[in-house]
């Protein structure tokens, strides 16, 4: 498909920026994880053995997950054809791998494909699986990466004041390498909740209680089987209690921690987008770039707005997954089948906004005396350090003192406050420690 004529922009516009996804996220690698489940099930399976399977040769392991490990498009196509006889896309996947038992001659087991299992039992692995594998290759990359970026432009302007801004309000300085730590210090500390989600799966039959497989084998122990199933060929945590269906919260609780993280770079953008807008920070010009269609002057930060817009809507996502895949009709309804689905979207809109964001970055160019004539500016924000010194010295009405000083003067500079130091009936090395302090070395704590 020619992407122009894709619908959504992520295999549009964007599909350049997140086409690794469709190796978790395309329908394609669903059946592909699918079948990885049903074969790694059947072999094991054999480790029981049951005494069907005592006389299948394991040397067939390899050609079994080569179904899998191979699996080509052409593969993929013909379970989609399969599905348009049943209906049904799980059966499709068992069918595919049953003829591929006629190929392999192993026709004698087939019949162990998919043995006492639902659909959920292979939805509720391999959607997990698909998550975890692009957790840990692609998405938690991409967030450090951010971090990376970020700690390295906080060593870099470790050194350079700048006026905050509370309310809005000029306030007292701080620096322009602290202020992008906070945001590499908040990115790492929800980083470290991921590791406290697991990433479960739903493995019991039909209703939960594995009740196919005792029916058929009541002598083996199929709980263990099972979660050691799902612990050493998928490399996830079985769920003990569960209806027919994963019960989705600690999923849930992935999505929500994925939203914690994106508000924290909402939050960064918009606060980028103000610094470029009060002329802290310039922007690289790329040759042959518009800026605006209408006003030739213009660099917009067009960065910062795209990744802001796409969080939003991964947010947008990433709420309703959390709140409706937890919750499902007595033993199951299907409303979780078509939702999960797009599990990969809100992840997508995630990784352009991350792009967005890292071109951002490696666009900005200090503008070192914009900050210096903010701070010069605004030399009222040393009341706060007159006034806790004369406090520490008993001076009375320190507070209301420079309350006085600061806003009866419509413009405070250096001068006045010289003036006002002058004034002071402190000892003369207060007075000093008074004078020694500017906007431009009010900073406090340095990052060390």
């Amino acid at each position: 498909m020619n992407t122009l004529q894709a619908i959504s922009p992520i295999d549009g516009r964007y599909r350049n920026k997140v086409e690794t996804l469709a190796g978790y996220f395309s329908e394609q690698a669903l059946i592909r994880y699918r079948v990885a489940v049903e074969i790694e099930y059947f072999i094991a399976l054999c480790d029981i053995p049951l005494p069907q399977l005592k006389s299948f040769d394991k040397a067939n392991c390899p050609k079994l997950r080569a179904i899998y490990q191979n699996f080509s498009e052409e593969n993929a196509l013909e379970v989609k054809e399969i599905e348009k006889t049943t209906n049904h896309d799980v059966k499709a996947v068992e069918y595919f791998i049953k003829r591929r038992f006629d190929e392999l001659n192993l026709a004698e087991y087939k019949e162990f494909i998919h043995f006492g299992l639902t659909s959920q039992d292979i939805n509720n692995t391999s959607m997990p699986m698909m998550l975890k594998n692009c957790h840990d290759e692609v998405l938690m990359p991409a967030i450090a990466h951010i971090a990376d970026l970020l700690d390295a432009r906080a060593d870099k302007w470790k050194d350079i004041p700048m006026l905050a801004h509370t309310h809005g309000q000029p306030a007292s300085p701080t620096t322009l390498g602290k202020e992008f730590k906070v945001f590499a210090y908040r990115l790492r500390q929800q980083m470290a909740h991921f590791a406290n989600i697991p990433f479960n799966a739903k493995f019991g039959g039909a209703t939960g209680n594995l009740n196919a497989h005792y029916v058929a084998y009541p002598d083996i122990d199929w709980e263990s089987f099972a979660n050691n199933f799902v612990a050493d060929h998928l490399h996830l945590q079985r769920l003990q209690y569960t209806t027919q269906i994963e019960n989705y919260d600690n999923m849930a609780a992935y999505f929500d921690a994925c939203k914690r993280i994106n508000v924290i770079i909402i939050d960064l953008c918009r606060d980028i987008w103000t610094y470029i807008s009060m002329e802290y920070f310039k922007q690289k010009i790329k040759a042959g770039e518009v800026g605006s269609s209408a006003m030739p002057h213009k660099v917009n930060p067009i960065d910062f707005e795209n990744a802001e817009g796409n969080l939003g809507l991964a947010n947008a996502i990433f709420e309703h997954l959390s709140h409706k895949l937890p919750i499902s009709r007595l033993q199951r309804d299907l409303t979780d089948s078509t939702v999960s689905r797009n599990i990969g979207v809100p992840i997508a809109h995630t990784l352009i906004a991350l792009n967005s964001l890292e071109k951002g970055l490696g666009k900005l160019i200090l503008n070192e005396q914009q900050l210096y004539n903010d701070l010069e500016n605004n030399w009222a924000v040393v009341a706060e350090a007159i006034q806790t010194i004369l406090r520490s010295v008993g001076y009375p009405n320190p507070y209301e003192t420079l309350k006085q000083l600061t806003r009866t003067n419509s413009k405070v500079n250096a001068q006045t406050i010289a003036d006002f130091v002058e004034t002071l009936d402190v000892a003369d090395d207060v007075k000093q420690r008074i004078r020694n302090i500017t906007p431009h070395n009010y900073v406090g704590l340095k990052i060390k």
